[in-house]
This record gives structure tokens, sequence and C-alpha cells, in this order.
């Protein structure tokens, strides 16, 4: 087999046989390939044959793309920058777009042999009746506070153009109409939206059946308002001097926001930590310092004080041989305040004789006899 059969036969497109597209909806008409190298797609070709006409709907070449029925512009369009891809999307189909499309491409050899391919596809349009809707809410869950806003969208499938409206259920049994819209919003939620909803959707095909939702609750909670509470903090400062002070300080605490049904807010109470001493620790404290001080003090007043006179007391015993009896005699010795200074008294002799001298000496002095003295000395404070 020749290069060029083989490739031949790996070209080859692919789609669908029939396809039923919904009146003014869209649908795609598949047709694709697997790129084969050396093969080059040279054009492509979207053709229509109708019940009474026929014609090129879509060609794209080296000049680009182009539509060349008029009922089909802005309607049609093939993918770009998709290699083997050369599916057609038609929107807004139309009863007249029934037919048989046929999509044709052909690529260039290496040898500038040409090869093409096509495949056809049959197109049904038909009109559907509304489906039965379903609510689709805008956030998980149906409950929120207060002044949150939410909107909740009624979607159904069939052939459009497709008309909703939305209803609240009474305590009486009655609806109430709220919109004619396919979504119901709300801004600003309040108490009384609280209640159950439902909505409905119909078109044009079917005799105009109505069809009808299942009914949800909407759930609205009072908005709890923000709470400010204000606690005294007392703070105790030391000054220089050991003596304290006290100082109130407030301190604001903030209650957390009811968040039930709010998923994407969270509010968090904030506490303020508030600093206090222990009522022992400032007692030690005062105690301590006043120690301190009193320590300083007595240490200060000692080594400026001057130093005092220190008075020895001597005693003692002598025995004179001559009277053969013991005399006991005490002296008293103060120390002068002064090293330089001499505290003597002078008392005159001239009164007295030589022999009075000579007796008082004798008190002193016991000649002729071992003295024996014995001392105490004691310091007078």
């Amino acid at each position: 087999m020749s290069p060029l059969l083989f490739c031949n036969a790996l070209l080859d497109l692919t789609g669908l046989n029939e396809i039923k597209g919904v009146w003014k909806g869209s649908t795609t008409l598949p047709c694709a390939y697997v790129p084969v190298k050396d093969f080059v797609q040279q054009t492509l070709m979207w053709t229509v044959v109708h019940d009474q006409s026929s014609g090129t709907v879509f060609r794209r070449d080296g000049s680009g793309d182009h539509i060349l029925l008029s009922e089909y512009r802005g309607r049609v369009s093939v993918l770009k920058d998709a290699p083997g891809n050369v599916s057609l999307h038609i929107l807004n189909l139309e009863i007249s777009d029934r037919g048989a499309y046929t999509c044709q491409v052909t690529w260039r050899a290496s040898n500038n042999s040409l090869i093409a391919k096509d495949i056809t596809t049959k197109v049904e349009v038909v009109k559907v009746a509304a489906t039965k809707p379903v609510i689709r809410a805008s956030e998980p869950g149906l409950t929120f506070p207060a002044g949150a806003g939410t909107s909740l969208t009624c979607v159904a499938s069939g052939s459009p153009p497709i008309s909703y409206r939305w209803f609240r259920s009474t305590p009486g049994g009655k609806a109430l109409l709220l919109s004619s819209q396919a979504e119901l919003a709300w801004d600003s939620l309040r108490p009384s939206d609280t209640g159950k909803y439902y909505c409905e959707a119909e078109n044009r095909v079917g005799a105009g059946a109505v069809q009808q939702s299942d009914a949800v609750e909407l759930t609205v909670r009072e908005k709890i308002p923000t709470e400010l509470m204000f606690r005294s903090t007392s703070v105790i400062s030391w000054t220089p001097w050991g003596s304290t002070t006290t100082t109130d300080l407030p301190t604001t605490g903030v209650t957390s926001e009811n968040g039930v049904g709010y998923p994407e807010k969270n509010y968090t109470t904030q506490n303020v930590p508030r600093t206090r001493l222990s009522l022992y620790l400032i007692v030690l404290i005062a105690l301590v310092c006043s120690a301190v001080v009193f320590l300083i003090t007595f240490l200060i007043v000692c080594i400026r004080k001057p130093k005092e006179a220190q008075a020895y007391e001597v005693k003692f015993h002598s025995s004179r041989a001559a009277a053969s009896s013991r005399c006991e005699s005490t002296g008293h010795y103060e120390e002068p305040i002064s090293f330089t200074e001499n505290n003597y008294v002078m008392e005159p002799l001239k009164n007295k004789t030589s022999a009075e001298i000579n007796m008082d000496k004798n008190e002193y002095d016991c000649p002729g006899k071992t003295q024996d003295s014995e001392y105490e000395v004691g310091d007078t404070v």
C-alpha cells in the first residue's frame, strides 16, 4: 500500500447521523478528524439541503471564514485554533433550519495532491414544552439575618421564550404574585419576608401548560444589636518615692453578631486584657521597700555619728605591808575625745609641806612588798 493510500485511510471524518435541536435554542453539529503529518487542511465547507432549497452555509479557506446564506449570518460559527475540530455551532434555531447538513473537508498532501472527505447529519428542530422549574438560591441555606441580601432563581428547560412568575404563599391559602422575572431578589431582608415561595414557568408549546416548582421556606431572623460593655480596670503605677497611685481605665467589650445562616460573615468577641496586682503582692513589696529605706537611713546615721569617748574602769587591790591591812581603791579612766588634747588639773603645792607630799606618795607606793594588783577593765557606753 502506498503512503498516500495509507494516509487516505487515516483521514476520516466523525460525526452524528441525526440531531434534534430545540426551537429557539442552540445546537452543535459535530465534525472532526485526526490530523496527519504531511497533510494540511485546504478548505472546509458546510452545506445544507432543505425541503425546497439548498446552499453553502459556511466556507473556510485561505482567505478566511465566509457565511454565504444570509439567514445564517450571525448565528453560525466554527472554532478556530482547534486542529481537527470543524464542528458547526448554530444559535437560535428556527423551524426552517431543519434539513441535511454536510461537512466537507479537503486536505493537500506533500506532493500537492488533494484528498476530500465528507459526512452528513440530519437536523430536526422541535418545540419542547417547559419543564418543571427548580429554585436555586444565591447562597447555601435559606436562613438569613435581617439586613442581608439574597436572591432566588427559577430555572426551567424547554423551547424559549419561557416566562416565569414568583409567588408567596399566604396563611389563607391564596398566592401573592411578587415578580414576573426569573430572579427574585432582596437587597435587605426583613423579618416580615419570612415565608414560603414558589415559581411557575411556561412557554408557547404544549397548549400553554404551566409548570410549578416545589415551595421553599425562607427564614429571616431578627438581627441582634451590637452591645457595648464598659468595664473599669484598676491600674497601679509606682512613683519614684515608693508610693502607689491607682487609675481607673475603661475597657470596651463588643459582643459578636448573630451569624446564623450568614456563612460569609463571622464575628468574634474581642476581650481587652486587664492587668491587676494581687493585694498580697502589694503588701509584700511595700514591706520590702520600707525595710530597705530604714536600713539605708540607719547606716547613714551610724557613719556620720562622732566617735564617743570610751570609759575604762580599773579596779585594783593593793596590800600595804606597813599597816598589814589591805587597801582597795578604784579608779576611773576616760579616754579623751581628742588625741591632741590633755586634760590635766594643776593643783598648787604651796600650802602643803614636804611631809604631806611624802604621805600622799606613800599611799600609792608600798615599799618593801610586792604589790599584787587586780585590774578590771570595762567599757562604758
